[in-house]
């Protein structure tokens, strides 16, 4: 099987997020991408295969599949365009989380998606003491996602993996603050899906791209994930949809040994 990995939201290699990307011939069974997916020990691994005019895609992190995962719709885009069909301007992925379409220039790539709904919540002591922080605001949306004062809290934060883990509340904690040289920037943690630390995270800034859009009274924000390898975007907030932008960079291209 056709193999590659791709360091999205990034122009530079070793740096955003490493993204397993598996080009299917034929449907493969779940526990055999899953076990891939472990092997790899990356965030995501995404598995492609084309059907007629659109492509089906997965998610799986090392414990699960997951249904949305926008940094691997990046990087399948990047090997679809370079390698399979690279004349496409516009490609369809069909995923367990919906319909997603991504325009391809040249090396930037844009994801149109819907924005995540949020509303303001107060953080229980548990939730304080998996933080470490006590956050200026606090929202609930498919993950918790915590505001701070300033990008110098947000890079000083250490939180507790494990007690992230036992939280009832939200796949995977988000927290952010206004950027010093840039719209905002923030951390993602996901030790529930078995990764403490996402390093670039399309997925997050459909929750934060349109609230920081209504905080700053703009539409198109430049955020920065400042993950220890970092992770650059643009976002475009339309309505109740998001443009999410980024670019990518090959580090490998090879073959997966199928049992």
């Amino acid at each position: 099987m056709n193999y590659y990995i791709v360091d999205t939201f990034t122009t530079s290699m070793f740096s955003g997020n490493p993204t397993g990307v598996c080009i299917l011939t034929e449907p493969l069974a779940q526990d055999v991408m899953q076990k891939i997916a472990e092997e790899n020990r990356y965030s995501e691994t995404a598995f492609v295969r084309k059907l007629n005019n659109l492509y089906l895609l997965q998610f799986f992190t090392p414990e699960k599949e997951v249904p949305f995962c926008l940094h691997a719709t990046l990087g399948a885009a990047y090997v679809i365009h370079h390698f399979l069909e690279d004349d496409m301007k516009m490609l369809s992925f069909e995923t367990k989380g919906g319909t997603v379409e991504v325009q391809c220039k040249g090396n930037t790539y844009q994801i149109q998606t819907a924005a995540f709904d949020h509303c303001p919540f107060s953080p229980s002591e548990k939730i304080l003491q998996a933080l470490g922080i006590q956050p200026k605001e606090s929202y609930l949306s498919r993950d918790l996602v915590f505001l701070l004062d300033s990008q110098e809290d947000l890079l000083q934060l250490k939180p507790n993996f494990e007690k992230m883990k036992q939280l009832s509340d939200g796949l995977g904690v988000v927290v952010s603050a206004k950027g010093n040289d840039c719209d905002f920037v923030s951390r993602c943690f996901f030790p529930k899906l078995g990764v403490n630390e996402d390093m670039a995270t399309g997925s997050s800034h459909c929750i934060l791209a349109p609230l920081w859009a209504s905080k700053l009274g703009k539409n198109k924000l430049i955020a920065n994930q400042l993950s220890p390898r970092g992770g650059s975007l643009v976002c475009n907030v339309i309505g109740d949809r998001v443009i999410i932008q980024g670019q990518a960079v090959l580090y490998l291209r090879g073959e997966i040994q199928l049992p």
